[in-house]
């Protein structure tokens, strides 16, 4: 077994991963700032605050990439201001890019974070997506969260992979490489070749090392009382949404993405929709959140 990354050497993979992966990234994962993308945002924000979010004056996304979060916040208006942060200054470079087409005012700053560059108790809240995972040490961001959030300011982080669900995402993985062949011939897709160019097989390795980390309900509520949060709350989301959304990606990666048709794209996305409505109405306020594929956690600093 191969020596574990040192932090530095996690911090250098991410930023290097991430300043490739900004070039088409929203597209990849159908990024919108549109209606749509602020719902699935404030969707997000609520299950992880557990009640309708309120307006924050002053907001610092951690580890923003490009501002998913941060801008269809600013667009709701339940961000006052905000300050879009990321180790990548690729991910930056595009998010300031949609930040002038979209007429935004998203400030950015370069920067890790366990070592904010941000004066005590300057935000309102705290937040990010799909972020902590890539984290080498939580304990020492979650302290500097607590430092930059005002009393009676929130932590929020969503889109968290969950050490159960991730193992229930092998499933459908498996089953959709098994099927893929038919699948193609069904769509008329040729396979897809393995790399176009150098950065793009240099993309895929260090997708496979960037995540440090995959967790339980538990270890994010340890994480975050530890640095003297109060009122943890950690909850889990998609489930069938997160399967069907696997199996679909599973399948789109094994061929020509020009030769898929529009209308298996329409349908993948849609039929997440639907899959993602019965998660939220049914499943996640019935089922513990271990097993889900994503967990959210929230938190306060106490006033």
């Amino acid at each position: 077994m191969p020596p574990a990354a040192s932090a530095e050497e996690i911090r250098e993979h991410n930023t290097r991963y991430h300043d490739i992966a900004a070039r088409d990234y929203d597209g990849k994962w159908g990024i919108s700032y549109g209606v749509e993308g602020r719902a699935q945002v404030l969707g997000k924000l609520r299950r992880a605050l557990g009640e309708e979010p309120r307006r924050f004056e002053r907001a610092l996304e951690i580890g923003a990439g490009t501002g998913y979060f941060t801008l269809n916040l600013l667009r709701s208006g339940v961000v006052g201001s905000a300050v879009a942060s990321d180790i990548s200054q690729g991910m930056l470079d595009a998010l300031a890019v949609s930040a002038e087409r979209l007429g935004l005012p998203a400030e950015t700053a370069r920067c890790d974070a366990a070592e904010l560059p941000f004066e005590d108790e300057s935000f309102d809240l705290v937040l990010g997506h799909a972020v902590l995972h890539h984290l080498p040490d939580l304990d020492a961001a979650f302290r500097e969260f607590r430092r930059v959030l005002r009393p009676g300011g929130r932590v929020a982080f969503c889109g968290e992979p969950s050490r159960h669900g991730d193992r229930l995402a092998s499933v459908p993985k498996r089953a959709a490489l098994a099927v893929a062949p038919a699948w193609r011939r069904l769509v008329r897709a040729r396979p897809r070749v393995e790399f176009e160019d150098e950065a793009e097989a240099r993309e895929h390795w260090l997708e496979h090392v960037v995540d440090v980390h995959a967790f339980t309900p538990s270890q994010l509520k340890d994480v975050a009382t530890r640095a003297g949060l109060v009122d943890v709350r950690v909850t889990g989301e998609e489930l069938v949404a997160g399967w069907f959304g696997w199996l679909n990606r599973t399948l789109e990666s094994t061929a020509d993405k020009g030769d898929i048709p529009q209308l298996w794209f329409e349908w993948a996305y849609h039929g997440y929709l639907a899959l993602k409505e019965l998660d939220t109405a049914v499943l996640e306020p019935r089922l513990p959140p271990a097993i889900f594929y994503n967990l959210l956690v929230s938190a306060e600093r106490q006033s």
